[in-house]
């Protein structure tokens, strides 16, 4: 009897302490909910929380924590019942699916605390433009889909155009300022499904084409759609094969002085010898690269393959270069980055001032972070150059607290400079500001007379474009870098004689 009172005792106390963690991790979420914004009439955001373990249970099933929002679940629930609602009464639905670009950028720059700062402001903002009837719901990670209840194309296509001007201004977060990307795909019941696994599966695939074309717009699912989204799923199978099997190559487009007219470094671009599909762009397999986390084991095939070929280069009796590489933003945030290149510099014996190293201005978002990892680098000897510079989000305060090289003027602002009297503002202002900050500036994109000698003028110290080379495989690069340096010194003839002519 004694044993069965004891059983009965440890029941309770397992339940009460069942029932209490259940209380605590409740408690835990609904202090992470800032935002109070109620959805619509279909499901409100809760902003109460039940008081009973049944209802808590329920809450748990079927919300979000940290947003409040239905969660992939109860949004089913609610789609399939509208869905049985629309076939009687003959209304239409739409539904929305958005990811966000650049979330894995912030979350793994300043931290996962402020990415769930940044979604609750984001699900607060996607509140404010719903309509009775309409629901949202996060999906998790960064998605989030809407159901717009009784909307025809064209309100869809509104509703889309007001949520990318909402979420286009700047997200305050703490002493944080980011800004986000967002790909939006739409589809509509019925033409493009009758159940909700469908309309789901539909907008997704019509929210990876927006994201292909760029991000920041919306597309309408189309059923060719779903032949574009099974070849990125069969690019991601391929990308994680073709480094095992050798089916990565390195070009390398020449960087010219402006001041000697010589070859004074090389940048080593990566690109991707399918064995069916030949080259394939960068464009196309990069971005998958970054979101499956590929980038940092492709990162490093780069970084070692380029080191050890400036070398041979070196060994061969060719002038001494700087080699160029591209670090990715996951590549620079990894564990152990500055390990990586230390060992690369050991294994193939290249000397660290003939690296430099490519960070975009993105990478940079939490300050105090990049300038520690930044100046463990530049104990290395290698050098630090910013690619893209004038296209990021970051202040200029920046520049004087990095340790940097080199400033890389987009290729953007290069290609109008000599018909847009902005852009050549800021070509002239961007070279004025890195002189006076001691670091060298390298021109990208130069692909006319009219660049070179623009950039001349105003005292460029390199430059790098299809004028000069398109990016070449080593073996021709070997061979053509005596007829790059003939036609630069060529050019300047041309470009003096020119003057001559036109001072007569």
């Amino acid at each position: 009897m004694k044993v069965m009172e004891d059983l009965h005792s440890s029941y309770g106390l397992v339940s009460i302490a069942a029932f209490i963690l259940v209380m605590f991790v409740v408690a835990c979420a609904a202090h992470r909910i800032a935002a109070k914004r109620s959805l619509c009439k279909v499901t409100k955001r809760h902003e109460s929380w039940p008081d009973k373990a049944e209802e808590l249970m329920d809450f748990i099933a079927s919300y979000d924590a940290l947003t409040g929002l239905p969660n992939r679940h109860l949004f089913d629930q609610i789609l399939t019942e509208q869905i049985g609602e629309a076939k009687q009464t003959g209304k239409p639905l739409a539904v929305m699916l958005l990811a966000l670009g650049r979330f894995k950028i912030i979350n793994d720059t300043i931290g996962h605390e402020m990415g769930d700062l940044l979604l609750q402001e984001v699900a607060a903002r996607l509140s404010a433009c719903l309509s009775e009837g309409d629901v949202l719901s996060r999906q998790g990670g960064d998605e989030f889909v809407l159901l717009l209840d009784g909307r025809k194309r064209e309100e869809a296509k509104k509703m889309a155009e007001q949520i990318l001007s909402l979420l286009a201004k700047p997200f305050r977060l703490t002493e944080y300022e980011a800004y986000i990307s967002v790909s939006i795909g739409i589809s509509f019941y019925p033409i493009d499904g009758e159940t909700a696994d469908e309309l789901i599966k539909n907008a997704d695939a019509a929210m990876l084409h927006a994201k292909r074309l760029g991000s920041n717009n919306y597309q309408f699912y189309v059923r060719e759609q779903n032949q574009k989204t099974q070849g990125v799923l069969q690019m991601e199978v391929d990308l994680h094969k073709a480094l095992e099997r050798g089916e990565f190559v390195l070009h390398y487009q020449p960087q010219v002085s402006l001041l000697s007219g010589k070859v004074t470094g090389v940048e080593a671009l990566i690109r991707w010898n399918h064995p069916q599909k030949g080259y394939i762009s960068p464009s196309e397999f990069i971005p998958l690269a970054e979101e499956t986390g590929l980038i940092i084991p492709i990162g490093e095939w780069v970084l070692r393959t380029a080191c050890r070929q400036n070398k041979a280069w070196q060994d061969a009796g060719f002038p001494l270069m700087v080699m160029s590489v591209n670090i990715s933003a996951r590549q620079f945030l990894q564990s152990d980055l500055v390990g990586v290149v230390k060992e690369v510099l050991e294994e193939t014996g290249l000397a660290p001032q003939y690296l430099e190293l490519e960070i975009t201005e993105s990478t940079t978002m939490d300050v105090n972070r990049a300038i520690s990892i930044l100046h463990e680098l530049k104990k290395l000897g290698v050098r630090i150059g910013i690619d893209d510079f004038g296209t990021g989000y970051s202040s200029l305060n920046y520049l004087k607290r990095f340790p940097i090289d080199k400033l890389k003027i987009d290729q953007s602002f290069i290609r109008d400079s000599i018909r847009d009297s902005n852009d050549a503002t800021i070509v002239k202002t961007i070279i004025d500001l890195a002189h006076h900050l001691k670091m060298i500036v390298n021109a990208e994109g130069v692909e006319s007379q009219d660049h070179l000698s623009f950039l001349r003028e105003h005292l460029c110290d390199e430059v790098q474009g299809f004028l000069l080379s398109q990016p070449l495989p080593a073996q021709e690069f070997v061979r053509r870098f005596a007829e790059i340096e003939r036609l630069v010194e060529t050019m300047w003839r041309t470009e003096e004689q020119s003057e001559i002519i036109s001072r007569e």
